[in-house]
């Protein structure tokens, strides 16, 4: 594989922890929303849900995003990164620098 480990590791860890800082500081953003009738009116609550709702989505998505990355920490300490975990072809290595945590190569990610 063409691509320099210590890069890889650099970049998988860089990205894991922007989104670690990014999920924390969105926390507010994910707080129960008050039933207060009197001070917020009931389609502005409809919103605030809504928005709660969105970002709930949001950090579920970073979550998923922090175990492949995980994954793919693992994957480079087992010397097993850049092949696919589903035919253990390898990855190309464009695709990889497009996503480093990508664990499927094309044909099987069809």
């Amino acid at each position: 594989m063409e691509l320099d480990e210590n890069t890889v590791r650099t970049t998988l860890n860089k990205l894991k922890a922007d989104l670690e800082n990014l999920s924390s500081s969105a926390s507010e953003n994910r707080k129960p929303v008050k039933l207060d009738q009197q001070s917020v009116g009931r389609l502005s609550r409809m919103d605030s849900l809504q928005v709660q709702a969105m970002h709930m989505a949001q950090e579920q998505n970073r979550r998923n995003q922090i175990v492949r990355i995980d994954a793919a920490l693992e994957r480079l300490k087992n010397d097993d990164y850049g092949f696919c975990v589903k035919c253990d072809e390898a990855i190309g290595t464009k695709r990889i620098k497009l996503d480093p945590a990508v664990p499927l190569c094309v044909k099987c990610a069809k």
